[in-house]
């Protein structure tokens, strides 16, 4: 039995003419016809009761009827659920984040996707950059968006900038430096340096070697930390200062002061990644909605 047999059955049913149901299917009537008593073969019992000039349902047909009704709609259904899923418009999209370097552009992006695609459930997964990119790798992620890593690590992995973040010094609010409207990077350097962890975040301790590079003295590292949170903590605390994007002031606030760093640093890239086995459709879509956001950003 296959989904045809159903169709040409429900056709003969609703219209009582094996003519009209011909003509409604773009079929020949013969070909109807011999396709509901294979139908009828198969199955073992009559659905019809046939005379010279009607055609009717048996109670086992009606039976049938109701049922097969049922099995073209769900049938229905699946393929507009499984298209929906290749499409991108429907399932759940797996999307890793730094977040302080996409404060600025993920809210947003967010919200422009839901608005666009209300049936995908996006779920955001906190990761450390080796962890986004093992997950891309794995397929736990379908897209991550992260600041550029160190090119080692972009192996079956592609690429792509979004945006740029300016580079500002982390103060305290009572830190001398708080009253400064610059500051040099021989300002800095005299400074304890508060920094992500290298084992986690080693872009973080690569971007300070090459900012110090042509310093005679070399940065002095207080603290290492594993988050955003602990980091925005050593610097409010007074430990060290810290070198961040300026979009750390949207998770911030008044706890930090950032002052400007003259000459300004090479700003941090922020930009998505995900395998190069391919986008999924709903993580095309999402990339799109980052670029459209990003274009609005300054």
């Amino acid at each position: 039995m296959e989904l045809r047999h159903l169709r040409y059955f429900v056709a003969v049913a609703e219209a009582e003419n094996v003519s009209r149901a011909a003509l409604k299917l773009h079929v020949s009537q013969p070909g109807i016809s011999r396709q509901i008593r294979d139908l009828e073969d198969e199955i073992g019992f009559q659905l019809f009761e046939r005379s010279a000039k009607s055609i009717k349902l048996t109670n086992a047909g009606k039976s049938f009827l109701t049922e097969a009704r049922a099995v073209l709609q769900r049938a229905e259904e699946a393929v507009k659920t499984a298209r929906a899923i290749a499409t991108g418009e429907l399932g759940e999209l797996h999307v890793g984040y730094a977040p302080s370097p996409t404060s600025r552009i993920l809210p947003p992006t967010l919200r422009a996707f839901q608005l666009e695609l209300p049936n995908v459930r996006v779920k955001l997964h906190d990761f450390s950059t080796e962890e986004m990119i093992a997950s891309l790798r794995g397929g736990k992620l379908q897209i991550a968006f992260l600041v550029r890593p160190i090119s080692g690590m972009l192996r079956g992995v592609n690429f792509e900038e979004i945006l740029r973040d300016p580079i500002c010094l982390a103060v305290s609010p009572k830190h001398p430096l708080a009253r400064r409207r610059t500051v040099s990077l021989a300002d800095v350097v005299r400074e304890p340096i508060v920094i992500y962890s290298r084992a986690e975040y080693p872009e973080a301790h690569e971007e300070l070697t090459e900012m110090f590079a042509n310093s005679k003295t070399k940065p002095r590292i207080a603290e290492e930390h594993d988050g955003v949170a602990s980091l925005i903590a050593g610097v409010e605390s007074g430990t060290g200062v810290a070198l961040v994007p300026e979009s750390i002031a949207c998770i911030a606030g008044p706890r930090l002061k950032l002052v400007r760093v003259m000459p300004p640093p090479p700003p941090l890239v922020i930009g998505a990644a995900w395998s190069k086995d391919g986008l999924a459709p709903a993580a095309e879509r999402f990339l799109k909605c980052a670029r459209s956001v990003a274009g609005t950003i300054k």
